[in-house]
């Protein structure tokens, strides 16, 4: 990519965030767009605009954003959010200590090199160069001293990422820490999940079996238990009651809007009892849904009490009456055979994945390698197409191979558009597909909770991400330019592909430009979302449930969001050294990032589950891979150098970032797998009310509006009913 287009795509992409900021500005300042632009607000019962929307400028969201507190968004967002925040700030840290010294030192010793100028005497008839390259590693020549400035900049970058990242894990490990020890009652902290619970011995129920194991060893402490159930059926009869009493609630909006519309007496709707409602016999909606809904309901109770006594699974939840044995039990080797009785902290009740609890311990471990090595497959089908798309996505390789675009592509004006934005956008489009694909995965491991699945589609979505779209991208594009001097030279593969880093790097500075320009422009103006409120707001919805189903905002999407920001800080990091002017770029993006999101955290996402701050192992252990992936990156470069110095010292930089990760592990993992002792033990503002956590976990499916409690009798233990917390 020549400079103009550089220049071109960075300039454009700019002036799309302005148009977009400005929009968001004037859009979110309508009363009728508040459901869109602040619907975390509206849930929690606050005032969307705080000092009026008239009064509010195009960057009033920033300094709302800059005054907020890392407490204000826990108490808006959740402590998950607060932890995503500290990874932006702490990949901020990292990027900008790393530029004050690499961007004043590295660019004047590249720029005042000529290997460049030296390569284009040549005749290099392989590499093509720009006006960018004279700043990058690449225009030192091998061998030279200049080069020491370079191995001097590696030692740094590692060095301030270290020292950020222990102060990041001692600070998550706080906020964690406090969330855990509020004196607020929560649910999760008084149960434990018991998973592979062994065959019911003769003349007891299951309920029974639970009840006295856990009996025996918490006798004090022990309240009650719930057997989990297989919920398939009552799920789908549920869902299916849910979904006429949301018919019949619309069609009685829509009869009452008759009657101010028409005739006094209204006009009823009417539907047609076939297939989708378009064919069969014509009924009145109000009456033919009535009628369903009172069938459904006997036939919900029914299976509900089949569900109950003869459904029963090899797993339950077991509730005391403190938080500490709660945690002790979490922690505790319960049986000598570890694939019997193995109890775990529970999940909150909200994020539970019913269908994965009854599958036992054997059979999990097998699943997580079947879904390692489908993932792996994944990786290497999708590295194929990629790797296609970034060299097919190049005007000239194109031009080769559809000879009749020549004239279109051509046109300099065309030629600048496609140069700047084909390949960035083909690539993003791409990854779009993915997503939904590797969540799948993750459940199919028998994982009990959304928050874990999501941490484990996070994983497998980064390091494809790191293979496929850094990796494969770079070499993609790498081995199509110089297939005919591999081709003549086999031996030259390593050479040819380390010396063509540099080249590459003006693809990735557009990529995160239009990451950051054009994507947090879309997240912070909402358009999409906008106007699929609209519309349905306008021909669809006509109750009030209709409605907030329509603006509903979900969560912050942790399973894709933290994958693609590690992406950018791989990349610049990666470059960070070979080509100091990406450095600004990321700044840029985890900045603006930073900005944006926060005022969405405050204003737009509510979060659909809370796990304090379990992800941060995960995010560190990646944000190590990636600085690995710098290290090596950076020893092969400057073996292409001929640094005859590279070899010795760089070695030490891998072995030191594999012994900084197992001191952190070491150190900080186990408060986050488990919850310690010292916080479980602190004191709550009120008695818990035994009976309400333990409903709590009763799936919506199999609640009763009864009050007794004969209708849970097979599954839910009637243990320490005497003397229950009030």
């Amino acid at each position: 990519m020549d400079f103009s287009s550089f220049l071109t795509s960075l300039g454009t992409s700019f002036l799309i965030f302005v148009v977009l900021m400005l929009l968001f500005t004037w859009l979110s300042r309508k009363p009728g767009n508040s459901f869109v632009y602040y619907p975390n607000r509206i849930l929690k019962g606050l005032d969307p605009w705080e000092g009026g929307s008239r009064s509010r400028n195009p960057c009033a969201w920033i300094r709302e954003a800059l005054c907020s507190s890392e407490q204000d968004v826990i108490n808006m967002s959740g402590v998950d959010a607060a932890v995503y925040f500290v990874f932006l700030s702490t990949a901020l840290a990292i990027l900008v200590l790393s530029g004050l010294v690499l961007l004043p030192v590295l660019l004047p010793v590249a720029a005042t090199d000529d290997n460049v100028k030296i390569q284009k005497a040549k005749g290099n008839s392989s590499t093509s160069f720009s006006d960018i390259d004279k700043l990058l590693m690449g225009n030192v020549k091998g061998g030279s001293p200049r080069l020491w400035a370079f191995l001097i900049a590696t030692y740094w970058v590692s060095l301030v990422t270290y020292f950020l990242l222990w102060k990041a894990y001692v600070h998550v490990s706080g906020l964690r820490a406090n969330a855990l020890m509020s004196p607020e009652v929560k649910p999760e902290q008084f149960a434990v999940l018991v998973r592979d619970i062994p065959h019911v011995p003769e003349g007891q129920t299951r309920k029974e079996q639970v009840d006295s194991y856990f009996k025996s060893i918490y006798p004090e402490t022990f309240y009650r238990s719930m057997v989990v159930t297989n919920n398939k059926q009552v799920n789908k009869i549920y869902k299916e009651l849910e979904g006429y009493k949301k018919k019949h609630a619309h069609a009685e909006a829509v009869y009452s809007e008759s009657k101010k519309a028409g005739k006094p007496e209204g006009l009823r709707p009417t539907i047609r009892t076939g297939p989708l409602g378009i064919v069969g016999r014509k009924v009145d909606s109000i009456e033919h849904y009535n009628e369903k809904i009172k069938e459904l309901i006997q036939k919900l109770e029914a299976e509900q009490k089949v569900t109950l006594r003869e459904k029963q699974q090899p797993c339950a939840f077991a509730f005391f009456t403190n938080r500490v044995t709660a945690a002790s039990a979490a922690q505790s080797l319960h049986a000598q055979m570890v694939d019997t009785w193995t109890v775990m902290e529970a999940p909150e009740p909200r994020q539970i994945i019913w269908s994965n609890l009854k599958i036992k311990l054997f059979q999990r471990i097998i699943r997580q390698y079947v879904v390692c090595f489908i993932v792996a497959l994944t990786i290497l089908f999708y590295m194929i197409p990629i790797g296609f798309i970034s060299a097919l996505t190049t005007l000239d390789n194109l031009k080769k191979l559809l000879p009749f675009l020549k004239p279109i592509v051509n046109i300099v004006s065309v030629k600048t558009v496609l140069e700047a934005y084909l390949p960035q956008i083909a690539l993003i489009v791409f990854l779009a597909l993915l997503p939904k694909l590797l969540l799948a995965l993750s459940k199919a491991e028998g994982i009990p909770s959304v928050g874990h699945a999501v941490r484990a589609t996070s994983g497998k979505y980064f390091y494809f991400t790191i293979l496929n779209v850094f990796i494969g991208v770079t070499l993609g594009g790498t081995l199509f330019s110089t297939f005919k001097s591999i081709e003549k030279e086999p031996n030259s593969i390593v050479s040819l592909l380390a010396s063509s880093l540099p080249g590459n790097a003006t693809f990735f500075l557009t990529f995160v430009a239009l990451k950051f320009f054009v994507g947090y422009g879309l997240e912070l103006s909402r358009i999409v979302p906008l106007i699929i409120f609209h519309l349905k707001k306008k021909y669809l919805c006509k109750t009030e449930a209709e409605l907030k189903e329509a603006w509903f905002p979900g969560d912050l999407g942790y399973a894709t969001r933290i994958p693609g920001d590690m992406l950018v800080l791989t990349i610049v990091l990666c470059y960070s050294v070979i080509a100091p002017l990406i450095i600004p770029f990321g700044v840029v993006y985890f900045g603006l990032g930073w900005l944006v999101l926060r005022n969405q955290a405050l204003k737009v996402y509510a979060p659909s589950y809370e796990t304090y701050g379990r992800m941060w192992p995960h995010i560190h252990t990646r944000v190590i891979a990636a600085l690995m992936l710098y290290q090596v990156t950076m020893f092969g470069y400057f073996g292409v150098k001929k640094f005859s110095f590279s070899t010795l010292l760089l070695i030490p930089l891998p072995i030191l970032s594999l012994l900084f990760a197992y001191v952190c592990q070491k150190k900080f993992y186990r408060s986050f797998s488990d919850t310690a002792l010292e916080v479980a033990c602190r004191e709550l503002k009120e008695i818990p009310n035994m009976e309400r956590i333990y409903r709590s976990f009763i799936p919506p499916s199999l609640s009763s509006e009864k009050a007794d409690d004969d209708h849970f009798e097979d599954a839910l233990s009637q243990v320490s009913r005497v003397g229950s917390f009030a």
